[in-house]
C-alpha cells in the first residue's frame, strides 16, 4: 500500500527527469561500447607510400620494425635507413661493470641481414628517451640533409601517436609518412583479448592525450 502511494506521489516532472537521466546513461554506455570496439582501429593510422629521403626505424618491437624498413628499402622507397638510439640502460649497466649491447646494434644486424648495405645505415643523434625525442632527432636530420620527406616505421598501435607528434613538433621541417610493420601481430579489431594489446592501447591513449594537452607530462629520468 505504501509503495503504491509513493509511486503515485512521484510527479510527472520527476518521471520525465528520471527517464531523461536513464536515457542519457544508456547513450553514454552505448558510446563507451562503440569507443572500446573501434579504438583499436582508430589507433592504426598509416599513410600512402611515396619516395622519401630516408626510412626511419623507431626504437622498440625489434626486429619487426627493422625488417619492415629493410623491405621498404629493397622496394626503392628511400636510399637510406636511419636509426635512433638510447644511452639507457647501457650507461647505468656500464657503471656497474656489465656489458650491454643496445637495440640499435641488433637493428643494424637485422637491416644488413635483410639486404640493406651498411653504408646506407645511419645512427641519428642525440640519444633519445621517448617518441618525442625521436621525432626531434628525425626532423633535425631531415632539415640538415635538406630533405622533404621521411618514412617512419613503427608499430600498428603506435602509428596514430607518431603522426600526431610529428604534426605537433616537426611539421615545419618536412613531411612524415607513417607506416606500421606489416608483420606486427597487434589485432585492432579484438585488442582486448590479450593483456599485451590492451596495455598497448591504454598506453597509446594516454600518450595521445598528453600530446593533445601540450605534453605537460615528461618522461622520468
Amino acid at each position: 500500500m505504501a509503495t503504491e502511494k509513493n509511486s503515485e506521489s512521484i510527479s510527472p516532472k520527476h518521471r520525465r527527469t528520471r527517464g531523461l537521466l536513464l536515457g542519457l546513461a544508456g547513450i553514454l554506455l552505448l558510446a563507451a561500447v562503440v569507443f572500446l570496439l573501434s579504438v583499436g582501429r582508430w589507433l592504426v593510422a598509416e599513410d600512402a607510400l611515396e619516395k622519401a629521403s630516408a626510412i626511419v626505424v623507431l626504437s622498440g618491437r625489434m626486429p619487426l620494425r627493422a625488417m619492415e624498413a629493410a623491405k621498404l628499402y629493397r622496394e626503392g622507397y628511400a636510399p637510406k635507413v636511419w636509426l635512433t638510439h638510447s644511452t639507457e640502460p647501457g650507461a647505468t649497466l656500464r657503471a656497474m661493470g656489465i656489458s650491454y649491447v643496445g637495440e640499435d646494434v641488433y637493428d643494424v644486424q637485422v637491416l644488413v641481414h635483410q639486404g640493406v648495405p651498411p653504408a646506407a645505415i645511419h645512427m641519428l643523434q642525440p640519444p633519445i628517451i621517448n617518441t618525442a625525442d625521436e621525432i626531434a632527432a628525425v626532423s633535425a636530420a631531415l632539415e640538415e640533409e635538406k630533405g622533404s620527406t621521411v618514412i617512419i616505421v613503427t608499430s600498428k598501435v603506435h602509428s596514430r601517436r607518431v603522426r600526431i607528434l610529428w604534426r605537433r613538433l616537426a611539421t615545419r621541417r618536412g613531411h612524415a609518412i607513417v607506416r606500421a610493420a606489416s608483420d606486427d601481430p597487434f589485432d585492432p579489431k579484438r585488442w582486448w583479448r590479450t593483456t599485451g594489446d590492451a596495455l598497448e592501447v591504454v598506453r597509446e591513449l594516454l600518450g595521445i592525450l598528453n600530446a593533445w594537452a601540450g605534453m605537460p607530462l615528461h618522461p622520468a629520468n
